[in-house]
């Protein structure tokens, strides 16, 4: 994103010289190319760590609600395979080559990284996305002023067509409580905070959701991440 300029120089004790070299230098970042200003849902993606996605090889994770036994996930990106481990099964399927088994696997899949990486997943799902962002909006767990992004599905791609999402977040771009509605019904089917993040492989990761009154938890356990 950044543009570097690499400038070789030859010491010389010349005044002329440490002119001309100061003229070129000048004139080079007048005729510099400006950065371009992030959009709203990349600024997001960034502050979770977009930018060292490249890097990650695994990716592991269960996935927990209450006390109910947790979904295990052994992620490989660069394959596109994954490993699911639940209820003492076990299933290893690549998402690029799906039977009707392992496609219904891969939308418990699909929904368990969305509340892990959302953050990361509307960047990928821009396409299929429309976006809306306000600021000063009261937050709907903690009632403090923050900016939000509606994030809406289109009708056509997903396990869950249509569905749309709010995240609300201060000026450092991180998620602090979302509210996902169903078929972008304008009533909540589910609000949760964001909280207790971990810097785990260069990604920021939140590993605890709860509802107001904290009768409803879901949290992620066993987070390993390997790197190349």
């Amino acid at each position: 994103m950044k543009i570097y300029s690499i400038l070789t120089m030859i010491m010389v004790v010349v005044v002329f010289s440490c002119k001309t070299e100061e003229k070129k230098e000048t004139k080079a970042a007048q005729t510099e190319v400006p950065e371009k200003e992030l959009s709203i849902v990349e600024k997001l993606a960034y502050a979770s760590g977009y930018e060292n996605w490249n890097h990650i090889k695994k990716l592991k994770f269960t996935f927990n609600v209450n006390e109910r036994p947790g979904r295990t996930w052994i992620w490989f990106p660069k394959k596109n395979e994954v490993i699911a481990i639940s209820d003492n099964d076990t299933l290893t399927y690549n998402r690029n080559d799906m039977d009707s088994t392992a496609y219904a696997m891969n939308g418990k899949f699909i929904n368990d990284k969305y509340w892990l990486m959302a953050p990361i997943n509307i960047l990928w799902d821009e396409q299929s996305t429309t976006t809306e962002h306000t600021t000063n909006v009261e937050a709907p767990i903690s009632k403090k002023s923050m900016q939000k992004l509606t994030v809406t599905y289109n009708q056509q791609d997903g396990y869950t067509p249509g569905d749309a999402y709010d995240f609300y977040f201060d000026d450092d771009f991180m998620v602090k409580e979302w509210v996902f509605r169903r078929g972008n019904q304008p009533e909540p089917s589910m609000i949760t905070t964001w909280e207790d993040y971990t810097d785990i492989g260069g990604l920021k990761l939140s590993q605890m959701h709860k509802n107001g009154d904290g009768s409803f938890k879901l949290f992620f356990t066993d987070l390993e991440v390997e790197t190349n």
